[in-house]
């Protein structure tokens, strides 16, 4: 079961690293010149701070969707989700981060490993969506199993 640990984002102004633009995954152009701007991450991950919190992933029920222990999540409780979205939602008192499926009328929170089964809400569950999560951080080793 993938759990997650809640955490208050700390804003630190003046937190600017280099960032460089367009680097490619395909192939490169030679004739592209090398920029450097600047890039406050909290500000990029974080459009609406009063609803925003951080998430620590524990579990590996979301492995399948590159989401991996330890991950960092942006999780932002004013955004509502739609069908597919990733949410951290607490249902009968534990908090997880699954996939939304609505059909019809029925909700559903699909896992990303075939060990775990989907969970059916149902009006008996203490159930409610804490937050849609809007952005996913893990370190590039917590993926390696998908290297080529």
């Amino acid at each position: 079961m993938s759990e997650i640990e809640i955490l208050k984002p700390k804003f630190t102004p003046g937190n600017e690293y280099p960032f460089l633009e367009g680097i490619s995954a395909g192939f490169s152009s030679p004739a592209e010149e090398y920029l450097e701007n600047v890039l406050d991450l909290t500000e990029a991950v974080v459009k609406n701070p009063n609803s925003t919190f951080f998430g620590r992933v524990r579990g590996n029920s979301m492995i399948g969707a590159m989401i991996a222990e330890g991950d960092i999540l942006v999780i932002d409780k004013s955004v509502r989700p739609i069908d597919g979205d990733p949410v951290v939602c607490s249902i009968d008192g534990a908090f997880l981060l699954k996939f939304l499926k609505i059909e019809k009328s029925e909700g559903w929170l699909i896992p990303a490993n075939p060990e775990y089964k989907p969970i059916r809400v149902t009006k008996e569950n203490d159930f409610q969506i804490w937050g849609t999560v809007m952005w996913i951080t893990h370190r590039a080793r917590n993926v390696r199993a998908y290297r080529l």
